[in-house]
């Protein structure tokens, strides 16, 4: 089940909803045997039987991490080692080796049986956030949750559960035991969750019919190709950042704060300030579980470009079993290690024409990851890059899907894309206009809100990026 689907609007939310706040706030333990109920009927929509995956999963680091915490010195450390092992070795079985085994028949003309069972839906986010329990009980950095049913919502929460943010256990402890349904935590989770839909519905869905007829033309125009790239930028992006939008305003509906996942990451200088924007929660899992304990940047300048290349190649891993994705990995950990060498930074932050070129560089390397990201293959991902450099073709293919309403959405994603809005209310801070903005927001929900239901409606058209991951 995705959010932007008419079960979930019409019958799941309002249901489960209604029934949590009939649930008296002293009876936290009932609104949270509630939330468990609906993660699992929510999970069990697209695919039951990997419930089971999921609740074994819990179930193990549950144990694990209770016995962790009465040892001390070695059998602490094999136990965390053990422990971590094991979910990897899971989140392997089921995402790299049916390709890992395809990669090896191809390359060496083996006939080695390839398995072809599913990915499960949303393994790789809920299994970094059993990790990171896990790993945060071996360190000390937080308690063993002596029930395992809070752990079981921490990692089941239907509105992360597929796709994130990856939420880490500290950042959410308290609330599991703690928090209360206010109306203004409401009217601000409702205000999120129908900004994030129409976002999603409105523009990414847009935009991805220009990428879609791109990515997949055989020889695409030079112009055609450039439009595609754009476009793709803009779903994946809309896509993601609404489905966090969503996500933060469901948790808020629910009483639970969750962090922001996207700061404006189309508006970034540097390749290294695109991550300190984007995806912010899976860079936080990586600079903290992976980058630091390598070292981080303590070590020796070789010895850190090292390290930012195994977690950027790590980083393209985990988006899925493709060379694609690890190359589209790789190219952000070169550009970042270039960035490094040449101080880049310093060019980026001098005047206002090398902040110019430097967001035009940023968006153009972000641009050409994407490509790579969205290819089929190596091969025709160059391909498609080649096509945009070729500057031939006939142009019209692309301007067949300009029509009125494509350019109102692409002038809206460009607004939307950038801290238009943050800047005017930090200049509108403390004056009467301020309060017309805000009430402005609250306004314009329930036209955002009709349009997006409509367009699910005469629309059988509605991919979600993310939900493979």
């Amino acid at each position: 089940m995705v959010f932007s689907s008419t079960v979930f609007l019409f019958i799941f939310l309002p249901t489960v909803w209604l029934l949590y706040t009939l649930i008296p706030q002293k009876f936290i333990k009932a609104r949270n045997a509630l939330l468990s109920v609906a993660s699992l009927i929510f999970y069990a929509f697209g695919e039951p039987v990997y419930i089971l995956l999921m609740i074994g999963t819990v179930l193990f680091n549950y144990f694990a991490a209770l016995r962790m915490s009465r040892q001390q010195g070695r059998l602490r450390k094999i136990l965390c080692v053990i422990t971590v092992a094991a979910d990897i070795a899971s989140l392997c079985f089921f995402k790299y080796v049916p390709w890992l085994v395809g990669v090896l028949n191809d390359s060496f003309s083996l006939h080695l049986l390839q398995p072809s069972y599913t990915i499960p839906v949303g393994i790789s986010f809920y299994t970094f956030q059993i990790l990171s329990y896990t790993v945060d009980v071996y360190t000390g950095k937080t308690e063993a949750q002596p029930s395992f049913f809070n752990l079981f919502l921490y990692i089941s929460f239907f509105p992360q559960l597929i796709a994130g943010p990856i939420v880490k256990y500290n950042d959410i402890r308290d609330q599991l035991a703690n928090r209360e349904v206010t109306l203004d935590g409401t009217a601000l989770g409702v205000r999120r969750f129908i900004f994030g839909l129409s976002k999603k519905v409105l523009i990414s869905n847009t935009a991805a019919l220009i990428a879609r007829a791109a990515f997949e033309a055989a020889y695409p125009s030079s112009l055609l190709a450039w439009s595609g790239a754009l476009a793709y930028c803009i779903q994946l992006y809309f896509d993601f950042s609404g489905y966090s939008d969503m996500a933060i305003g469901l948790a808020s509906m629910f009483g639970f704060k969750l962090l922001e996942n996207f700061n404006y990451p189309y508006s970034a200088l540097t390749i290294r300030d695109f991550w300190k924007r984007w995806h912010i929660s899976l860079t936080s899992w990586f600079r903290e579980y992976v980058y630091f304990p390598l070292g981080g940047n303590r070590v020796s300048k070789s010895r850190t470009i090292v390290n930012r290349l195994i977690v950027f190649f790590l980083t393209g891993l985990w988006h899925g079993a493709n060379f694609t994705f690890i190359l589209w990995g790789m190219w952000h950990g070169l550009l970042m290690m270039f960035e490094q060498v040449t101080k880049f930074e310093n060019f980026a932050a001098k005047n206002l024409f090398t902040r110019i070129l430097s967001r035009v560089y940023t968006l153009l390397a972000v641009m050409l990851g994407f490509v790579v990201f969205n290819s089929a293959s190596v091969g025709s991902a160059f391909g498609y890059i080649g096509a945009m450099f070729s500057f031939s073709g006939n142009i019209s293919d692309a301007f067949i899907y300009y029509s009125p309403y494509m350019c109102v959405i692409l002038a809206a994603s460009v607004i939307f894309s950038l801290p238009v809005l943050p800047y005017v209310k930090s200049k509108l801070a403390g004056s009467r206009l301020c309060g017309v903005v805000e009430c402005t927001g609250y306004i314009v929900c329930l036209p955002l809100l009709a349009l997006s239901i409509m367009s699910l409606a005469s629309s059988a058209f509605n991919p979600f990026i993310y939900y493979i991951f």
